[in-house]
Formats: C-alpha cells, sequence, structure tokens
C-alpha cells in the first residue's frame, strides 16, 4: 500500500481575481504584445505574471463582483538592451501601460547562459587557460553562469554580464563541484554576446577526488528502515476551490510568482461567524547569498536569487511520495518562456496534512482525568533548485491559529581547489584538496498584514528585569516593555535574545474580551544579519539584510526589498529608499519585512550534499482569540477523556 496518494482536483469555484494567470491568458498576453507593440524577434521576456489588484480594487470586486483582468511583463531587447515594463488588459484586448527603463537589468536568461556557455568552450583564450591545467577534452567541463554583481570595475562599464565558473565532470553524470578549475575566471559580455576578460590567476591542483551521491555510487545502502505507512482512508479535511485552500477554520489563496515564488494571500481564520483576516499577502522578497572568501575567484559571490535569477522560474516539479508524503493535492503553476511561450509546471505547490503530535494535555490530579488532543497542520510548499542549491519553502498552519514558515536548504555547496596540506583561511576543508567558502543564506519575506482589517500598528515587545525594591524584594520580577514603532526610522529593528524580543501587529481599533487591541507576534527564528561591511558592495546592494525587521506603510509598488531590479545595480535601491521618506506607520496599513537566514560554516558532514539544515520564523495569536481557539479539536477515539 502506497504512503502518498494524490488528491484529484476538485476547483469548483468561480474566478477569483487573485487566480493566477492561466497558460491561455499568458498566451493572450503575449500576442496582444507582440502585436500591439510590434515587438522585434530579439526581444525576449523576462517574466509574465497577473498584475495583483490593489486592495481597493479587491473591496470593489467584494461589492460589485467585476474587476479587470490584467497581465505584467518584464522584456529586454537582447540586440539594444533596453528594458521594458508593459501591463495588458486582458478584460479590454490590448495593451494598456509601456515604460522603457534605463540602466537596469532584470534576471538572467536561461537563453543567454547558454549562449555564454557555448562562446566560452570556443574561446581560445578560456582553451588556453584549460590547457594549462592538462585539460584538452573542452566539452567535458561544467560551466557555471553567475550574477555578475558591480564593484565599479571598468569591463562592468555598459555592459549586461556574466562571470563564468568551470569545473571538471570526469562523465556525465559526475558531480563537477567535487573538480572546480581554480584560477580561472571568465567575464561574457550578454550584449554583444562575446567573451570580454579571461582572468588566470594560477594553476592550483584540480582536486582528484569524486563526490557522487547516486545510488550506484554511495555503496551498500542501510536496510532497517521498515515502512512507514501516512494513510487518510477517507481523504484529507481540506478542500480546494481554484487557487483557494479551505482547511478547518483557515482559508488563504496559493499562487506561484516567477520572482517571488510561492504567494500566499488573503490568509484569514473563520472565529465563529466572522471570518477575520491576518494576512493580505505573504512571500519571500528577495535573498541574498554573499560568500565571505577574499580571493578573486569568489570575492565577489553573491547571488540574488530572487531578483537576479527570478526564484520563481526554477521550482521544481514535485514528486508524489518524495517530496510531499501524504494524501497531496498539488498546483501546477503557468509561466512564460524567455520566447513568450506559456508552459506549465505541473506539481510546483503540494498541499498536504501532517499529524504534529500534541496539541494540548492535562491530567486532573484530583480526579484522574485526562484530556489530550493530537495536533494537525496543513502543509503548503513549494522546492526551487538554483545552480547548486535547493531551497525548500514550507508554510505551515496550525489549529490553535499559530502560523510558521520554514526554510529548508540543500543541494550542494560552492567549492574551491586548494594545494594539499592548506589549510582555508575564510572556508573549511570538505574533502582532500577541497574547500567550501564560509557564506550566508538571508532571506527576506514581505509580510503584508491586515489584522481585523487593514489598520494596523507595530510594538517591539522586549522582556526586561525590574531592579529589586520595595515592590520586587525578591528581586525576581520581569516585565514586557512594548515600544511603538510610529514612523520609518524607528522601525529598522535587530532581534535581541537576551530580552527574548519579538514584535506585535496589532489592530488599534479591535478588541479582545480583556480590553487587548487583538494582534499577531512575530517570533524570530535563526536571526543573522549581513557579515559584510555595510560600505561593501553587497551591503549597498542588500541594505534590507543589514536588519531583521523593517516596517514600511502599504504600497502595491515596493515588492521587493532590494529593489526591482537588482541585478548590477548599484546599490540603495528598495527598502532603504523607501525608508527615507520616513513615513508614518501608526494605525495604518503596515507592512513587515522580515529578515532571517543561516551563517554557513561548511564542515565535512554538509559533503557531498547537505541534509537539510533550517531556518524560518513564526506568527503567534496574542490577544487575536478570547481564549484557546483549539479547544474545539476532537479527540482520537482511542483519547477519549477517561
Amino acid at each position: 500500500m502506497s504512503s502518498s496518494v494524490e488528491v484529484p482536483a476538485s476547483d469548483t469555484g468561480a474566478a477569483h481575481p487573485l487566480e493566477p494567470l492561466s497558460a491561455e491568458e499568458i498566451g493572450a498576453a503575449v500576442t496582444l504584445l507582440r502585436e500591439q507593440r510590434g515587438l522585434a524577434d530579439t526581444v525576449r521576456f523576462s517574466y509574465v505574471a497577473l498584475d495583483e489588484p490593489d486592495k481597493d480594487e479587491l473591496d470593489a470586486f467584494d461589492t460589485s463582483g467585476a474587476i479587470e483582468r490584467r497581465a505584467a511583463a518584464v522584456l529586454i531587447d537582447r540586440a539594444t538592451g533596453t528594458v521594458s515594463e508593459a501591463v495588458v488588459s486582458l478584460t479590454e484586448g490590448r495593451v494598456t501601460a509601456w515604460r522603457d527603463l534605463d540602466d537596469v537589468q532584470p534576471a538572467l536568461l536561461f537563453e543567454d547562459c547558454f549562449d555564454a556557455i557555448i562562446a566560452v568552450k570556443e574561446d581560445p583564450r578560456w582553451q588556453e587557460a584549460m590547457r594549462r591545467r592538462g585539460i584538452t577534452d573542452f566539452e567535458s567541463i561544467q560551466l557555471d553562469p553567475w550574477p555578475a554583481g558591480r564593484f565599479g570595475l571598468d569591463v562592468e562599464a555598459g555592459r549586461r554580464l556574466t562571470r563564468v565558473l568551470s569545473y571538471v565532470r570526469h562523465d556525465e553524470a559526475d558531480n563537477g563541484y567535487a573538480h572546480p578549475i581554480e584560477g580561472v575566471l571568465v567575464y561574457y559580455d550578454f550584449h554583444s554576446g562575446q567573451v570580454v576578460q579571461v582572468d588566470d590567476y594560477g594553476v592550483v591542483e584540480i582536486p582528484p577526488e569524486c563526490a557522487n551521491y547516486d545510488i550506484e555510487h554511495v555503496g551498500a545502502l542501510r536496510d532497517d528502515r521498515k515502512p512507514l505507512e501516512i494513510l487518510q482512508p477517507e481523504g484529507p479535511s481540506f478542500r480546494v476551490e481554484g487557487h483557494e485552500v479551505l482547511w478547518q477554520r483557515w482559508r488563504f489563496r496559493v499562487a506561484m510568482h516567477p520572482i517571488h515564488g510561492l504567494v500566499l494571500h488573503t490568509i484569514a481564520y473563520e472565529d465563529g461567524d466572522r471570518v477575520r483576516p491576518i494576512l493580505h499577502r505573504a512571500s519571500l522578497s528577495e535573498m541574498v547569498v554573499p560568500y565571505g572568501d577574499t580571493s578573486p575567484m569568489h570575492a565577489w559571490k553573491n547571488a540574488f536569487d530572487a531578483g537576479e535569477w527570478g526564484l520563481g522560474r526554477m521550482v521544481n516539479s514535485l514528486t508524489l511520495g518524495c517530496d510531499c508524503l501524504g494524501a497531496i493535492r498539488y498546483f501546477d503553476a503557468a509561466m512564460a518562456t524567455e520566447r513568450g511561450d506559456p508552459y506549465v509546471v505541473e506539481k510546483a505547490i503540494c498541499v498536504h496534512e501532517e499529524d504534529y503530535g500534541i496539541l494540548w494535555k492535562h491530567v486532573d490530579m484530583h480526579t484522574g482525568n485526562t484530556e489530550v488532543r493530537r495536533r494537525r497542520r496543513l502543509v503548503v510548499s513549494s522546492i526551487h533548485t538554483v545552480g547548486n542549491y535547493e531551497y525548500g519553502f514550507f508554510w505551515y498552519f496550525y489549529e490553535d491559529g499559530m502560523i510558521q514558515h520554514e526554510v529548508k536548504l540543500t543541494g550542494i555547496m560552492q567549492t574551491m581547489a586548494v594545494a594539499p596540506d592548506e589549510q582555508p583561511r575564510y572556508g573549511e576543508l570538505v574533502a582532500p584538496q577541497l574547500a567550501a567558502p564560509n557564506h550566508q543564506h538571508l532571506f527576506n519575506f514581505r509580510l503584508d498584514f491586515d489584522i481585523d482589517g487593514k489598520t494596523n500598528s507595530v510594538y517591539e515587545v522586549d522582556v526586561e528585569a525590574v531592579p529589586a525594591g520595595a515592590d520586587n524584594s525578591f528581586a525576581n520580577a520581569f516585565v514586557t516593555r512594548p515600544t511603538l514603532l510610529a514612523r520609518e526610522s524607528e522601525a529598522q529593528r535587530l532581534v535581541d535574545p537576551a530580552r527574548s524580543r519579538t514584535w506585535k501587529i496589532v489592530n488599534p481599533s479591535r478588541h479582545n474580551r480583556v480590553g487587548q487591541p487583538v494582534g499577531y507576534k512575530l517570533i524570530p527564528g535563526s536571526t543573522p544579519t549581513l557579515l559584510a561591511s555595510p560600505d561593501s558592495s553587497i551591503g549597498r546592494r542588500a541594505t534590507f539584510a543589514t536588519k531583521n525587521l523593517w516596517v514600511t506603510p502599504y504600497s502595491r509598488d515596493e515588492m521587493r526589498a532590494a529593489g526591482e531590479y537588482p541585478n548590477q545595480h548599484a546599490g540603495g535601491g528598495g527598502i532603504p529608499e523607501w525608508t527615507a521618506a520616513d513615513r508614518a506607520l501608526d494605525d495604518t496599513d503596515v507592512v513587515v519585512w522580515y529578515t532571517f537566514g543561516v551563517t554557513h560554516i561548511p564542515r565535512p558532514e554538509d559533503w557531498p550534499v547537505m541534509p537539510v539544515e533550517y531556518t524560518g520564523f513564526t506568527l503567534v495569536p496574542f490577544g487575536f482569540f478570547d481564549r484557546n481557539p483549539s479547544l474545539d479539536v476532537a479527540p482520537q477515539e482511542h483519547c477519549a477523556h477517561d
């Protein structure tokens, strides 16, 4: 008997304005752009996605039932380098907005990267660098294009660049990251289609040891795992209408954005006869992977995996029983190729239930009566492969009103070759003659709160000891110290574990039965910040990562923490630009930008493929309910009270 089953689609709901674009709608939008703008054959589509309605438009839809359906697109002409933004009204059948942009670069195109690989292998300077290392079979070399960043170098001026790294593969299935070709760095200009510079910093012996991790290479497999079955004979407890998911008291909408990846909309909780909003939109805003090595081969490595690559475009098609376990409902994701052709990634988003231990329990010592409830959670997930790394994004919904987000990091580390007996200063050996640089993975999530409505406030809450005195004679007391974050200049905050610091988002005009404003509390998890200097190139480009929490007033045009176009950007875009206005935050429509992540000091156990590492945050109701909202969860039949 299988542990996993796929739940058939049950889409019965009418089209909602936040439903993702279908493949047919993407095709229609591209056709309208081609016909009405006369696009040249050299124009490529960075992405096509739903132009999400503003909150006011959604309010109007709730009352009128009608709303304009729009697609947003970013395009680049490979011949001229011109970048354009467009909006297409699918309702009216016309292009309603078009804007050409100066000095910006959208995410790297796959087509450009393939062209770069071909050009590098044909370049005589690169070939000569390979021969100096005894390599003559150029076709066996794995080439990885990288976002080039921006460092004020002459080679960057006026170019749309990638830097290309080289690795040896002993055969087609070999793990190339076990054999980095140290010292050779190539610059390729997407606009001209030429290799513009090849740097050779000296020959380092290529690590000889293979590190393949597939079944054929790892040796004998352990045989002491007995079958573990997850069965729901009556099917799952959730239902799906279009892209809306309804599970117990929860309801929300799911989508896959080509840049942001997994997006949740209109998260709400049914509390009695009310459907109470909590979050209007929740998704990754940006993420950055800065490396901490100083060598010219690695010091420039700083990947924005959303803005420079397009995280959503890298989404996996999930496998039943492997990526997700249980009674699964999948959602497909429709996107556009760079030439504008619609395509569908099947099973891009997974929804299923999990048992998660005890929800609550108490044994009455007087009567011996026991009440215990099992905790169940709903899981919404997607997994994305960005070059050498995999990132899994998991939203968890709990019966007590808690929401948790967890990022699961796995895949293969970036590597560098070192001389025999060399111990790298800015990284760690993971195998003989092979090291991985120290680096960070920093994620920024945009959380558009609507706690019981659009007018919210944010408080920083510290727990502090009370000095000994007449009112604290045992010197044991401590209290919470809430501080209103009233302006953007005040809402640029760091975690403080010593004070158990959290942040509370409340609705000042709605109160629970004990007179508190209703709210949710953001509880930090693993929360490093950017270790590079704020004055460094990455410090200027990823300013969002220098703080754990930022708050801004809602604006539909402020969506990405490093700005809309971080690729080769000089810095200062996004959060630092917006918050310079120092806008008021109290009792308004607020957006919380939360940065968290992992500082990865590599270890041999991370090689050749990383066991999953976890990071994330939790949103806990704090006065949102009048009492424990999970009291009505029924006991398991064999757990009924004694």
